[in-house]
């Protein structure tokens, strides 16, 4: 973590401290502030939120059962690593998914849907242009996950949020490696023109394209993935 630069806890007031540190850790785990592997340190990050130990332990049990973090006897505790089959096995199911809801969005052609989407791609492509990456991270995560509520279909959204947490700090650091994070915005045009215009078949060709080259991108460049075993 940046020193120079701690959490704000400002804003959250009406909630516990737990819950305040909880928040913290988790966004800059899911944001990719915190990457994979990283040593996360008691005392420095209690010394930079500036609160006693006892909460702070609270959090990290909570996101060591949510799967973000790792503990191991004597060497302490880490931003849960991601291995070369982690981000395959997540890609190739979202792959499976996104297609799904976008067959599903395509068959009930309802034209506030797409305008539902075109918004948030607006929303993208604003950010983008704004040079805010972090806001582009949360709008990229909004367009897939809205993708599953469109889909009106209750068992591929319980299938989405149990991997939703680990998909979006997968984007954050996909989103990371593009100098042009404007085409981030751009390579979700396609796909949504192709759902306007119900050409299903080009529409599950394009997120499939786009789920897997990310995916690639990732495990390429991406430094902190390990190798399996």
């Amino acid at each position: 973590m940046d020193q120079s630069n701690p959490p704000r806890l400002s804003g959250l007031q009406n909630r516990s401290l737990r819950e305040q540190v909880l928040d913290v850790l988790r966004e800059s785990i899911l944001d990719g502030e915190f990457r994979p592997g990283q040593p996360l340190i008691e005392t420095e990050l209690a010394s930079q939120l500036q609160i006693s130990r006892a909460p702070l332990r609270e959090a990290m049990r909570v996101l060591s059962a949510e799967g973000l973090l790792e503990t191991v006897p004597y060497r302490g505790t880490t931003v849960k690593a991601l291995t070369k089959t982690d981000i395959e096995e997540l890609y190739s199911l979202r792959g499976v998914l996104e297609s799904f809801a976008i067959q599903r969005i395509i068959a009930r052609n309802e034209a506030n849907d797409m305008a539902h989407l075109k918004s948030i791609y607006a929303n993208m492509l604003d950010a983008a242009e704004k040079g805010d990456l972090k806001r582009l991270n949360i709008e990229d995560q909004v367009f897939h996950t809205t993708l599953m509520e469109l889909s009106y279909h209750s068992l591929l959204l319980s299938i989405w949020n149990m991997v939703s947490m680990r998909v979006r700090q997968v984007m954050a650091l996909r989103n990371q490696q593009n100098n042009n994070i404007t085409q981030i915005a751009y390579n979700h045009l396609p796909i949504l023109e192709a759902m306007i215009a119900r050409d299903s078949e080009r529409a599950t060709s394009l997120i499939q394209e786009h789920v897997a080259s990310a995916g690639d991108i990732i495990i390429d460049e991406w430094e902190y993935v390990e190798d399996s075993p």
